[in-house]
């Protein structure tokens, strides 16, 4: 029956269309999705092999940040193939460590236990193999997306200083070819990095006349208010329960601000003050989805005004509000001269 009515509704054209993006961006979305499951392993197996040193009392995460980085990984391959001095494994540290030899030595004493380094092994080999798996993902993606057509005019190149140096970005300058794609440099926006980009240009793709104006895209992106009204009361306040991996990134994006200089960073704190932490989030977020909007559609770049341009517009708009407050109670605002020493 429930078939029968929507093929009636259908009939009839009171059924909206879904969203669905096109073929190419569902394939880059597929391969980024396996991406992060392999990232998502290999973190795993990164985890078990902290656990297993500390089950043996060997406590090299209190000198070394990350087990996985050169130093690390230098020190429990040692480890596998047979080696148990602490002197000549602290010989492996690299230079950028700040922890000295001797401190490696001492965290490296603990009990060699044969079914623990068994456990070891294991997590190694498969931290290896995910991370071969993660390689030849990049290789499907970078090939992927250089089939994929350009709107960047010829000679058109993105900046360089603005890209990140995160752990797990491909070995391929992802952000050349999503500029590429894209005809627009969306890692200008704060908060707004190379991985985030990759994984909203995934769920929503590139073409923006799918949504008709940029209140539409937030809405469907579940950051609009969702105001349940009855008898001109409201009964409920808040947004969509809406599971979609774009509107997460961008609330991750916007919780990045908290410390940014831009006036996007500005205007983050000025909400997280007034309303929360939680609603600023989302007000930001929504701020975020509408630049990105405008920039996909129009293809116009985001340019930074700064902190200090984003403090002196919202002083004289509250100064303008003031006056206007004075004005309505027959009262005058006069400037008090600031007081320097």
């Amino acid at each position: 029956m429930e078939c029968q009515w929507l093929q009636k509704l259908h009939t009839f054209g009171l059924l909206n269309n879904s969203f669905r993006p096109t073929e190419e961006i569902q394939v880059l979305r597929t391969y980024l999705r396996q991406r992060e499951n392999l990232v998502a392993a290999s973190s795993t197996s990164i985890q078990h092999m902290q656990k297993t040193l500390t089950q043996m009392n060997v406590q090299l995460a209190n000198v070394i940040s990350d087990i996985s980085g050169v130093t690390g990984m230098a020190i429990l391959r040692a480890i596998i193939a047979g080696e148990r001095n602490p002197e000549r494994l602290a010989t492996l540290k690299h230079n950028r460590v700040r922890a000295s030899r001797e401190e490696i030595a001492r965290s490296l004493e603990g009990n060699w236990r044969e079914e623990l380094l068994f456990v070891l092994e294991q997590s190694l080999e498969l931290y290896d193999l995910y991370v071969r798996k993660i390689a030849v993902c990049d290789q499907r993606i970078e090939r992927h997306l250089k089939m994929m057509a350009s709107k960047r005019e010829p000679g058109q190149q993105s900046d360089p200083a603005a890209l990140p140096a995160a752990k797990q970005q491909p070995h391929f300058s992802l952000k050349d070819q999503l500029c590429r794609i894209t005809g627009v440099d969306l890692t200008r926006v704060a908060g707004l990095q190379v991985q985030t980009v990759q994984t909203i240009i995934s769920e929503i793709g590139v073409d923006m006349s799918r949504w008709k104006t940029e209140k539409q895209f937030a809405s469907w992106l579940g950051l609009c208010p969702d105001n349940r009204i009855s008898g001109g009361k409201v009964l409920k306040s808040g947004t969509r329960q809406v599971v979609n991996r774009a509107a997460t990134a961008l609330r991750l994006a916007s919780w990045s601000l908290i410390r940014s200089q831009s006036a996007l960073g500005a205007n983050f704190r000025r909400l997280r003050s007034k309303l929360g932490a939680p609603k600023a989030i989302t007000a930001m977020a929504h701020k975020l989805a509408r630049l990105i909007y405008r920039m996909l559609k129009f293809g116009t770049e985001y340019v930074d005004k700064g902190m200090a341009a984003y403090e002196s517009r919202y002083r004289q708009q509250q100064m303008k509000r003031l006056a206007k407050q004075a004005a309505s109670l027959n009262l005058q605002l006069l400037p008090v001269p600031e007081v320097t020493g």
